[in-house]
């Protein structure tokens, strides 16, 4: 069950038994009867809840990394915050947008609801905006016919679960002015046919052993992972649309196996 929802109900729970002493109950109870520990405990936790629950909705929430489809920017264990409001004020539970603020940029690392089950949350880079033509030929990105720069940074090795070592190639990507570093795997093809999935505005994407190109819908955003050829992404499963935006991630609170990385920002 998503953790919103729960924090919603036990929020409907607390509150309505506070509620219901306030009206009902304690005007009912002598001047020295002692609360019901079930109405004294939902009115300790109704305001902790209350907090906490807007604080996540509306503010900034915590998420964890589990994959490395994001190395070397977002290492996994790593604890992270999540910028709720700069895309725009939603609903919680059902994330329809109350206020326009933001709209996500090229670059943005963005958390966002995964289309193929909503109940999980993703993690990737935006590479593609609305209206936007987003071609993946030869592992190097193309916005609009241009090809963004990659310059070669040297080699980039790490040990996957299961003690799996992997060797890449380290990249300083420039995206339109904005400069990250994604990681190229010369021993993996750059795309896999066989798991390209039905989607929504599968049509507005062309594929062939070389190349996946998508024209961008409206609305919608074509999202790749920075560790390119271990990322499950928008070359597969298509387009993150606008109603399963979660926010921005900009900072990494956390990361118990490695305290050099608290504190830092994401780029």
């Amino acid at each position: 069950m998503d953790f919103a929802l729960i924090m919603f109900v036990l929020l409907l729970i607390t509150g309505g038994v506070w509620l219901l002493d306030h009206v009902l109950l304690r005007p009912r109870r002598a001047a020295d009867g002692k609360e019901p520990w079930w109405v004294e405990y939902s009115k300790s936790f109704f305001p902790v809840i209350l907090a906490v629950f807007l604080l996540r909705s509306f503010l900034v929430e915590p998420f964890k990394i589990p994959s490395g489809s994001m190395i070397p920017t977002l290492q996994v264990g790593d604890f992270i915050l999540v910028n709720k409001f700069t895309y725009g004020i939603r609903l919680p539970i059902v994330s329809k947008k109350l206020v326009e603020m933001n709209s996500p940029k090229r670059g943005d690392v963005m958390v966002f609801h995964y289309p193929e089950n909503p109940s999980v949350d993703y993690i990737k880079r935006v590479i593609g905006l609305p209206g936007d033509t987003i071609s993946y030929r030869n592992k190097k990105v193309f916005v609009n016919g241009v090809l963004q720069e990659l310059q070669r940074q040297g080699e980039y090795n790490y040990v996957e679960s299961g003690l799996k070592f992997v060797h890449t190639e380290h990249y300083s990507e420039n995206l339109g002015g904005h400069s990250h570093a994604v990681l190229v795997n010369p021993d993996v093809a750059g795309i896999h046919l066989g798991a390209v999935a039905e989607f929504p505005h599968r049509d507005a994407c062309s594929y062939n052993d070389e190349e996946v190109s998508c024209t961008v819908p409206a609305g919608h955003y074509f999202m790749l992972g920075d560790n390119r050829d271990n990322s499950r992404d928008s070359r597969y499963w298509g387009f993150v649309p606008d109603n399963m935006i979660v926010g921005k991630a900009f900072m990494i609170w956390m990361n118990f196996g490695d305290l050099k990385r608290v504190g830092l920002s994401i780029n």
